[in-house]
């Protein structure tokens, strides 16, 4: 696993710590984190702050967007999609999408590569908060 998708792991598991969703992401650009984020809808009471959301806010801003990727624990939702396309990122690494299979097809269909990593830490991670806290998790992917 490279050292950004750990990265995205520590922010998952630092919104897990502040009693969040365990959902994080960093933005990268030229080998460099230039954001970091974590979903932040329950610290702050803001249905908007997915983790990518949170990421690119953090980042700033930077003008353009081309030479970056965003990594991401989790497949995003079209939310956090329609912001990668927006901005024209044009690449996504996932950790997984079995959990939540989010909105993979449409950012394909807008021209973004998505790599989706499948990873036993980041579906097992999601999982046990999803069985944990089922209506938090509903909540989040608005289906309550």
């Amino acid at each position: 696993m490279d050292e950004f998708m750990k990265a995205a792991i520590e922010e998952a598991k630092k919104g897990l710590s502040e009693g969040g969703i365990p959902i994080g992401a960093v933005l990268v650009r030229g080998g460099q984190i230039i954001g970091r984020g974590h979903n932040r809808r329950v610290q702050n009471d803001d249905p908007l702050m997915h983790a990518e959301i949170d990421c690119i806010k953090n980042a700033g801003r930077i003008g353009r967007y081309s030479g970056c990727t965003l990594y991401s624990t989790l497949m995003p939702c079209y939310l956090c999609a329609g912001a990668v396309v927006q901005f024209n990122i044009p690449k996504v690494v996932t950790g997984e999408s079995e959990n939540f299979t989010g909105a993979k097809e449409f950012l394909k269909e807008h021209g973004v590569e998505v790599v989706d990593l499948d990873l036993p830490e980041c579906k097992k991670m999601l999982l046990d908060f999803i069985e944990e806290k089922p209506e938090l998790w509903n909540e989040d992917i608005g289906v309550l």
